[in-house]
């Protein structure tokens, strides 16, 4: 079963959350409500979530002041924010939005489309990010077992290990396509946010498919080199 990415959606208005579980349900993601920053707050503190969208205004902590905190936490400091605001002063305001950590800033009454469009691209660089960190882990346990077998000099396992890089290289092969697609879907409209967090995951993708091949047969050098880091 395929896991499925959450939304964070955080408004203090019950009829406006109830418009954005209608807008994105067509996504099949999981919606996760939170009426306060507060309550926002907390629900990262225990759940992963591959995009947030954060109502401008709200009494008490108000989303500016909710985004400062999430953008603080090293937990959490990654998950794109889109503001979502009833009210428009101009340029000042939405420049306050993007330097709180926004990667954008939709004015209400917005339009359905759009926004679903938006979130769909951050949710797929967020599944595509889980695939990798699943190859990665397998590649280390790869990794771990290798280095055992080669103690004990057992032939039975080599083959096992080489039969576990085929398949870790299959996978790969499939995230590296997808990501190469939604690079391409992309295009030239992506913000520089959007464009960055898609050549993050490139990068990654080349720096696993670099250790996958210095584990083939004919590789040089050191049997075990290091998975590059997640982060």
């Amino acid at each position: 079963m395929v896991q499925k990415a959450k939304i964070l959606l955080v408004d203090d208005r019950p009829e406006n959350l109830l418009a954005l579980e209608a807008i994105l349900s067509a996504l099949d993601q999981t919606l996760v409500r939170a009426s306060s920053g507060e309550e926002a707050l907390k629900a990262l503190l225990t759940d992963d979530f591959a995009v947030i969208l954060l109502d401008v205004q709200m009494p008490g902590m108000d989303g500016f002041e909710t985004a400062a905190h999430i953008k603080r936490r090293e937990r959490t400091r990654d998950i794109p924010i889109i503001f979502l605001t009833a009210i428009n002063h101009g340029p000042h305001h939405t420049f306050r939005g993007y330097a709180a950590g926004a990667v954008d800033y939709i004015s209400k009454p917005f339009d359905p489309w759009v926004l679903r469009a938006k979130v769909s691209v951050f949710v797929d660089l967020y599944m595509k990010n889980v695939q990798l960190r699943e190859q990665a882990s397998l590649l280390r346990l790869q990794l771990e077992g290798n280095g055992e077998r080669r103690s004990g000099t057992a032939e039975d396992g080599d083959d096992e290990a080489q039969g576990l890089l085929v398949e870790l290289s299959a996978r790969l092969a499939a995230v590296e396509e997808q990501a190469e697609a939604l690079t391409k879907q992309l295009g030239d409209s992506a913000d520089a946010a959007t464009a960055a967090t898609a050549a993050h995951l490139e990068r990654k993708l080349a720096g696993l498919r670099s250790a996958l091949d210095a584990l083939g047969p004919g590789a040089d050098g050191d049997p075990s080199p290091q998975v590059p880091s997640q982060n």
